[in-house]
C-alpha cells in the first residue's frame, strides 16, 4: 500500500456587481466610436480555502470592497481611454469633476475585455489582505455580450 495524496477540491464563490457608466471605443469601425452608455456588469470569482465559517470569503465582503470601490470610481461616470484625442472628452471630465463623478480613465481603450482586465487586476488588490484569489472576472456591457479576465 502506498500514500497517495487526495487533491484538494477548488471550491469558488462568485459575486455579481452592477454599474451604469458610459464609453466609447475611438478606433470601432461602428457605433461604439460614439459615446454611449452601459448597465455593466461584472461576476467577480474568486477561489480559497473554506474558513470554520463554511465560507472562502463573505459575499458581503465582496461587495462592500469590490462593489465601493466600483460605486466610488466607476459608476454613473465615464470609462474613457487616456489616450484618446476627441476634443469633447475635456468637456466631459470638467463636467463629471463639477457633479462629483471624475471620469475614469484606462491605460487601454474602453472595451468589456479591457474593462474585465482591469477590474481583475483591482480586485486582487482589494482582496489580498482576505487571503483568497481572484480566479476570473467577467463583464457583459450587455446582457448578451461580455468578457472575460482570468488570473494566472
Amino acid at each position: 500500500m502506498f500514500n497517495e495524496r487526495v487533491p484538494v477540491p477548488v471550491v469558488t464563490c462568485t459575486r455579481r456587481l452592477e454599474w451604469d457608466a458610459m464609453h466609447r471605443v475611438p478606433h470601432h469601425k461602428g457605433q461604439c466610436r460614439a459615446f454611449h452608455g452601459h448597465r455593466y456588469a461584472a461576476e467577480i470569482e474568486c477561489s480559497g480555502s473554506v474558513q470554520h465559517d463554511g465560507m472562502i470569503i463573505d459575499f458581503g465582503a465582496l461587495k462592500s470592497v469590490i462593489g465601493s470601490w466600483i460605486d466610488n470610481n466607476w459608476d454613473h461616470t465615464a470609462l474613457l481611454w487616456s489616450d484618446d484625442s476627441e476634443p469633447a472628452i475635456e468637456v466631459i471630465k470638467l463636467a463629471n469633476e463639477a457633479y462629483g463623478k471624475p471620469v475614469y480613465f484606462l491605460e487601454d481603450p474602453p472595451t468589456a475585455e479591457n474593462i474585465a482586465s482591469a477590474l481583475g487586476r483591482i480586485a486582487q488588490e482589494l482582496l489580498k489582505p482576505y487571503s483568497i484569489s481572484v480566479s476570473s472576472v467577467k463583464v457583459f456591457e450587455t446582457p448578451n455580450c461580455s468578457a472575460t479576465w482570468y488570473s494566472r
